[in-house]
């Protein structure tokens, strides 16, 4: 185990000399930069109600406006937010390899603010808004003043871009995402506690695949035992200085 601001030179040298990197990051990346998890953002007049009963198809079936207007609050908490160092070191990171993927389990849209490209928003994007009859994206809803909007061409229910409980990921995500976590050299795991699938079985197929797996977090995961390589500590406080050697 290696703290922040110390890089085994094996660590280095694997870095450098790879050309497919696959980065997967979780709620712990977007924490740094001030973003409540999932269940933290319960607060206030939300505070009563259980977020895992609230994303979910049922739920916004039952009760639209309810589920449009938690959204509609989240949204407006997340917005507060900018990328950390983290966010960005990954923007550096990203120029320097030929194939690289950046996995988020995060829907808060901050790697895309902070300029990655290559990226896979593997549970959607909080700040998009989707038709709920057939899911194609619509833009242009801030003006709207029904709750939820309606969508301009059939008139159905508007809903955010993320996937819900019991909602399969959107066409083509998972595939693209396991065919990146296949292939690659090294696999980077950031600020996840490696619990929720599928993203919670992609570091062990890279390992299965003869990846080299690297853990940055905080806190122990089921990942921690086998992974080659673990940073104790949050990637704002690694990935800066980690990334500045690499690019050396």
């Amino acid at each position: 185990m290696t703290i922040a601001g110390e890089f085994p030179r094996e660590v280095l040298e694997i870095l450098k000399a790879s050309n497919r990197v696959v980065v997967m990051t979780g709620a712990g990346i977007s924490a740094e930069s001030g973003v409540p998890t999932f269940r933290q953002a319960q607060t206030g007049l939300w505070a009563k109600y259980d977020p895992s009963q609230l994303a979910t198809p049922e739920a916004f079936q039952r009760d639209p406006k309810l589920v449009w207007d938690w959204y509609t609050w989240r949204r407006d908490l997340i917005s507060r937010s900018i990328p950390n160092r983290g966010h960005l070191a990954l923007v550096d990171l990203e120029s320097y390899y030929p194939e690289f993927t950046l996995i988020t389990q995060n829907v808060d849209g901050l790697h895309r603010q902070a300029g990655s490209t290559r990226l896979i928003e593997l549970h959607g994007n909080i700040f998009r808004t989707k038709c709920s009859r057939d899911g194609r994206l619509i833009a242009d809803t801030n003006e709207s003043p029904d709750s939820p909007p309606l969508c301009p061409d059939c008139g159905s229910f508007l809903r955010p871009d993320v996937v819900w409980f019991g909602e399969s990921l959107a066409s083509g995500t998972l595939e693209k995402a396991l065919k990146g976590v296949e292939s690659c050299q090294v696999f980077i795991s950031i600020g996840t506690s490696t619990l929720i699938e599928p993203a919670a079985s992609m570091p062990f197929l890279a390992l299965q695949k003869g990846a080299t797996v690297i853990e940055i977090n905080p806190q122990a995961t089921p990942l921690t035992p086998m992974a080659h390589h673990l940073f104790r500590a949050n990637a704002g406080d690694v990935l800066p200085g980690l990334t500045a050697e690499i690019l050396s």
